[in-house]
């Protein structure tokens, strides 16, 4: 129903996220309002660890991607379940710190780290900085020449290979702002400035081809440049690397026109593509990274807004306008994102009205989404938008001083804080007059 099993129908007619009532949690908790049904992460997470031992055995190791959902309810989620992360700046470094998460388990990704972003990494003891650029890799190696320590690193390496996806959200390609590009000699430069750095110690790549891929050929793809790089780092170099990243980007089903395959199918088609490159290479098979993240958090999130005023201009469109928008969901404005909308009350009426879901923030294109269909609302219904957990929170701002929603988990029908909305003493709390 709607796309994912979190979400129901109950005796009422109102829509479920987990077992609990959403118009109730609205009502208890306000709006606009996130909410998570933390069964469907757990299980999502189990899907991913089942995949990749039952496809490649034990030396298998997921990591979510924190840029989706960093909070700390979420890095306690992953620990239990036995999952790694990665995190892309020293902010998302301290979220996972702060809620006790093993630090030898951490990615460190972003293509500029501070000095002082690296140092605390260090300080941290994370498990593998992903090294972007030769630049970063002496000032790593400057800090850790002063500590006195080692660091394990990753080469982020651009493969070439193009996903099917938005432009923005591309990242595998040779022209990109991540990593260093095969074809060019970029990624040798930064080999052979790896092995001679005396604290660095060099245990793989890391390459990530782009975001809500759909299909499994380019993941085996990468997964074979990817081995051909390794073979050509052992024969020019000698030396043969242990560890690789494929990254994430996994799709899931947004809309009835996606049709995303499973971790199962994901991790059986990766795993036999790198299985037989590493055969035909006469390599080892090295230990296999990803870093799944909006597959893992997406399907299992809702916002629910509530609608401020319907207006019709005929011969155009009606638009609906709602208590929220880019301001908590910009990905509608930046990529043009298609999302499902569902009246909670009334779930399991038709869907017969046209609109063009409205924010509240002055600006024009400040829109959710266009020719949608809803059920027919009028002002005080609640409008839910499905499938925004992932890059809704996490790209949230304070554009006209609007205050953060609140995030709830839910679990098993039982509800809990794990994110308080923001008051407008939060919004001024940094100012100086």
């Amino acid at each position: 129903m709607y796309g994912t099993e979190s979400l129901a129908i109950n005796e009422q007619g109102h829509l479920t996220l987990g077992g609990a009532d959403i118009p109730a949690l609205a009502s208890k908790y306000g709006t606009p309002l996130y909410l998570m049904d933390e069964g469907g992460i757990r299980k999502a997470c189990r899907a991913y660890l089942e995949a990749g031992r039952k496809h490649y055995g034990e030396n298998f190791f997921p990591a979510f991607a924190g840029k989706a959902f960093c909070i700390g309810a979420m890095y306690r989620i992953l620990a239990e379940e036995g999952f790694g992360a990665d995190v892309v700046s020293g902010g998302e470094l301290y979220t996972a710190h702060r809620a006790g998460f093993d630090m030898r388990k951490i990615l460190y990704h972003g293509n500029n780290k501070t000095r002082a972003e690296l140092a605390e990494g260090l300080d941290y003891g994370v498990g593998r900085f992903v090294v972007d650029n030769v630049d970063e890799m002496r000032a790593l190696e400057s800090l850790c020449a002063e500590r006195n320590v080692r660091a394990g690193i990753l080469l982020r390496i651009t493969p070439g290979v193009e996903a099917h996806t938005h432009a923005y959200i591309r990242t595998g390609q040779i022209d990109s702002k991540f990593g260093m590009a095969i074809e060019t000699g970029a990624a040798d430069e930064g080999v052979r400035t790896a092995l001679s750095c005396p604290h660095l110690d060099l245990h793989g790549f890391h390459c990530h081809i782009g975001s809500q891929i759909l299909e499994t050929e380019p993941f085996a793809a990468a997964a074979e440049v990817m081995t051909d790089y390794i073979a050509h780092v052992r024969d020019t170099f000698g030396t043969v690397v242990p560890e690789l990243n494929v990254g994430g980007g996994f799709g899931i089903r947004y809309t009835e026109e996606d049709t995303p395959k499973t971790p199962d199918e994901n991790l059986a088609a990766l795993a036999a593509a790198l299985k037989a490159a590493c055969a035909g290479k006469n390599l080892p098979l090295p230990r296999l990274m990803i870093e799944p993240g909006r597959s893992i958090v997406a399907p299992y999130g809702v916002t629910v807004y509530t609608v401020g005023g319907v207006k019709t201009i005929p011969g155009y469109r009606t638009y609906v306008a709602v208590d929220g928008g880019m301001t908590d969901n910009p990905r509608y404005i930046l990529y043009g994102s298609k999302y499902e909308f569902v009246v909670p009350e009334r779930a399991s009426e038709p869907r017969t009205m046209t609109a063009t879901i409205a924010g509240r923030n002055c600006e024009s294109g400040d829109l959710v989404g266009e020719n949608v269909s809803i059920q027919p609302v009028r002002p005080g219904d609640l409008l839910c938008t499905l499938t925004t957990g992932a890059y809704c929170y996490a790209m949230a701002s304070n554009y006209n001083r609007v205050p953060r929603p609140a995030v709830v988990m839910i679990r098993d029908g039982s509800d809990r804080l794990v994110v308080r909305r923001e008051t407008l003493e939060d919004l001024v709390r940094c100012d100086i007059l």
